[in-house]
């Protein structure tokens, strides 16, 4: 199975949850493992949509007790470390996809581009070398493109 990293707001307007909850049903669909943070926002409309098409969700989470989980993770990684679990979630996909986000993605985003991955963003941070989206199709051509669908 392939792994994806799915990194982005915790707070999410509409629009980037329905992006988001409409790439995890997609990613769902195709049997592509879903890595994020495990918590609000993006990563509770990603994995929503993942486990909705009988996908694998995996939440990377900050607690030791997993407190911090959304409820629609498949799998729960409890860690305690905090915000220091994104180089975790990051390096975890083999293409990190980021939708809109703050501090904790711009930080994501730097792991990414230490690692050496490739980079999809959706309303998230001006970064160099980011390739940039306006739609979930969009995205999975590119990862199609990429060998990964």
């Amino acid at each position: 199975m392939r792994q994806v990293s799915v990194i982005g707001a915790s707070v999410a307007d509409e629009d980037l949850y329905q992006f988001a909850y409409h790439l995890g049903r997609e990613l769902g669909r195709r049997k592509v493992v879903v890595i994020n943070g495990g918590r609000s926002g993006v990563m509770e409309a990603v994995s929503r949509g993942v486990r909705e098409a009988g996908g694998i969700s995996v939440g990377i989470l900050t607690t030791y007790d997993g407190s911090d989980a959304n409820e629609y993770l498949t799998i729960r990684v409890n860690t305690g470390m905090n915000w220091n679990r994104n180089p975790i979630v990051v390096a975890s996909g083999e293409v990190v996809i980021a939708i809109g986000g703050a501090w904790g993605t711009l930080s994501e985003l730097a792991y990414a581009k230490i690692l050496g991955k490739h980079i999809i963003g959706y309303r998230t941070h001006d970064i160099e070398g980011v390739f940039r989206v306006h739609s979930v199709e969009e995205v999975l051509k590119i990862l199609e493109e990429w060998g990964i669908i």
